[in-house]
């Protein structure tokens, strides 16, 4: 094993303190420099996907030690195209973050410069990261309403398109998708959940129960085939959707993440489907996946009713060592705890959580498990956005009447308190959230790609008021130790915690860890259960900075 680097953490943000009134959270992505309004290409049709899209994704691009920020963009939709005085549309946007350089938190728009000008003409729906080569340069998978992306970020601040060869032009209409190593050969294999069968010949024009345009339902067209394709070596992928059974069964997938679920190193796939029942790929050594989501408690909710699944997330909330699943829902449905019994097997605890009638009013997208004020217990946020017209917002000439106050709850032990407040509850039609320590001041920040609006930058500005420690963890070969899990002790308390990059909804997250200790004042120890299986432990590490560890396997 590699010895251990210490990075230090660097400045709060100047304006943090003066704004603690506003919430937990300031939307600051003006001040910031991060000027992004996505575009849905709505004509006042219901095109379907106008209402879905589009991802965001954090990720250190250029490898300088802070987290940029990359948002997916949509576009003209049918031969109507955009509405009358709807913006020029650009692709993708790439936001590079001066922190390291500039010693301030402020962001640079580097598109041009970086190659993602190959993205323009995309109808972007998701993001995913991962090193599919091996190089330890962290490379853009873009789901999309039509053929996806895969770029090659070549280390010098450009990115290009692999080669054709590489076999990741899937047709469909994806949302989110994983990269992570199915069969532990060491390179990241892909997954891709796609949602329904649509094209603008097959539109569909649905009302509501007033007999008003609306949205249709995801019922309305056929589920479309999820795909998944493994790397051979060196970002050679090929499609392999049948040969490891992932063609046996499928929904309108819209949630996607990636964990090792019975212990056996080879990681399962929770996939959540958007009306259907959802799935759960148990893996078999790394050669076939079957779905075992019924048996698993994680198919439909308590009362064996298939939801409008769209986020998911999957942690140990609880401490007790196992992790839970979260997923987000429809308005009316609540969104739902499934919680782990320890042996991969779980049960509906969204009542007994204090999670129910909090999120009935609400539709769910981007979520997240994370310990918002470092208190060492995760916490809980919901980006929300409807996907039926608010009648009461059109008549009132609302030009985008599906706008829902975004929502954070806080972990009291296992029970769940709305603390929603300041800028969290500024409405917006909210889709992808990624998470992660923008300022690396050791706590989390939310960047959420809003429908049709300006993006948001929520910097947190209450996880110092408790101790913490950061890990940034690598394989031998530099990329992140996507899967790693870490067992954090603290005096008396025991933490576990989990490297991962997917999860939320169309988005790409920090890999990093950030731990929270509350008030727990000294050093920690660490013990680390690699990917590979090896086990490696770090006594005595100290808190309030970022410590860079990698693997020997």
């Amino acid at each position: 094993m590699k010895a251990a680097t210490v990075l230090p953490a660097l400045l709060l943000l100047a304006f943090a303190g003066a704004v603690r009134a506003a919430g937990p959270f300031v939307e600051s992505a003006g001040e910031l420099g991060v000027a992004f309004t996505h575009f849905n290409g709505m004509s006042g049709k219901q095109y379907f996907p106008e209402m879905m899209g589009a991802g965001a994704g954090l990720l250190d691009y250029d490898r300088d030690g802070d987290l940029d920020v990359l948002l997916g963009q949509g576009g003209p939709l049918g031969s109507a195209g955009p509405a009358a005085g709807g913006p020029e549309v650009a692709g993708a946007r790439l936001f590079q973050n001066r922190l390291v350089e500039d010693g301030r938190l402020v962001f640079r728009d580097v598109t041009a410069a970086s190659g993602l000008g190959v993205t323009k003409d995309d109808y972007n729906m998701g993001v995913a990261v991962g090193d599919v080569d091996n190089d330890g340069w962290p490379d853009l998978y873009f789901s999309n309403l039509g053929p996806d992306r895969l770029l090659r970020n070549q280390g010098d601040g450009r990115f290009v398109p692999l080669a054709v060869g590489s076999g990741t032009g899937n047709p469909y209409w994806a949302v989110s998708a994983s990269f992570v190593d199915v069969d532990r050969d060491g390179w990241l294999d892909l997954f891709v959940g796609n949602y329904v069968q649509f094209d603008i010949a097959s539109h569909r024009a649905c009302r509501n129960s007033a007999g008003r345009p609306d949205y249709c339902s995801p019922l309305s067209y056929e589920p479309a085939p999820d795909v998944f394709y493994r790397n051979l070596g060196k970002g050679r992928l090929v499609e392999a959707t049948r040969e490891y059974g992932f063609n046996s069964v499928f929904g309108a997938a819209l949630g996607v993440i990636a964990a090792d679920l019975d212990g056996d190193r080879f990681p399962e796939l929770l996939v959540a489907n958007d009306g259907t029942a959802n799935q759960l790929w148990i893996n078999e050594q790394g050669k076939r996946f079957r779905n075992d989501a019924l048996m698993a408690g994680v198919a439909v909710n308590q009362e064996g009713v298939a939801e409008a699944s769209m986020g998911v997330d999957l942690a140990d909330y609880d401490g007790d060592g196992d992790e839970d699943f979260f997923v987000t829902h429809l308005t009316r449905e609540t969104n739902t705890l499934y919680v782990n019994d320890g042996n991969g097997w779980f049960s509906d605890g969204t009542a007994a959580s204090g999670l129910g009638r909090a999120s009935f009013p609400y539709t769910g997208f981007g979520v997240a498990w994370l310990d918002y004020d470092n208190d060492g217990w995760l916490d809980l946020f919901v980006a929300n956005g409807r996907v039926t017209i608010d009648d009461t917002l059109r008549e009132r000439g609302d030009p985008w009447p599906l706008a829902q106050p975004n929502q954070l709850f806080r972990n009291q032990a296992g029970h769940f308190q709305d603390v929603s407040s300041g800028d969290l509850t500024r409405p917006a039609v909210s889709r992808a959230a990624a998470f992660g320590d923008l300022d690396n001041d050791g706590d989390t920040d939310i960047v959420i790609n809003n429908n049709n609006g300006p993006a948001h930058v929520l910097i947190n500005t209450v996880g110092q008021d408790n101790r913490w420690l950061g890990l940034d963890l690598r394989n031998r070969h530099g990329r992140a130790a996507i899967g790693a899990r870490v067992r954090v002790r603290a005096g008396e308390r025991e933490l576990w915690r989990r490297v991962r990059r997917d999860g939320s909804y169309a988005a790409a997250n920090d890999p990093r860890l950030v731990i929270g200790l509350g008030e727990f004042n000294g050093a920690v120890d660490v013990e680390i259960h690699w990917a590979s299986g090896e086990v490696t432990r770090h006594p005595q590490l100290t808190t309030g900075r970022y410590h860079a560890i990698s693997a020997s396997e």
